[in-house]
């Protein structure tokens, strides 16, 4: 009986340590964002890499392995965030173009209201009722 009660306090103790180490002082490693980010690296690092977009397991014969309980899931992801991608970009292009143009069509109507205002003097306007 005193082995068993002994145990249980061994395993308190374990357990009590082991809380304290998780909550220490210390940050895990997920939490050092700007060591991070000097590499390089995603700053979550479950958000992408090989072990999370790569099978869980492989065939020695060299069959596909299908996908995982969560990969199926951000493949799908995936392809819609490049299609919305495509989609905002193509608008974004349409923006400027249209912008552009604009901004040209207002230049050509300034300039047909200088032309119209402005008359050839002297030198020219002989010239120009010459040819």
């Amino acid at each position: 009986m005193w082995l068993k009660s002994l145990s249980c306090l061994h395993l308190n103790n374990v357990l009590l340590s082991a809380s304290k180490r998780c909550l220490g002082t210390t940050p895990p490693i997920y939490l050092n964002q700007k060591w991070r980010q000097e590499r390089g690296l995603p700053l979550n690092p479950n958000s992408c890499g090989v072990l999370t977009d790569g099978p869980d397991y492989s065939y020695l014969d060299g069959r596909p392995t299908p996908y995982g309980v969560g990969q199926k899931q951000r493949i799908m992801k995936n392809q819609e965030l490049t299609e919305q991608i495509i989609k905002l970009s193509g608008e974004i292009d349409f923006a400027v173009e249209r912008h552009n143009k604009l901004v040209q069509e207002e230049e050509d109507r300034k300039q047909k209201i200088l032309d119209n205002k402005l008359k050839p003097k002297g030198v020219e306007l002989l010239k120009k009722k010459k040819q």
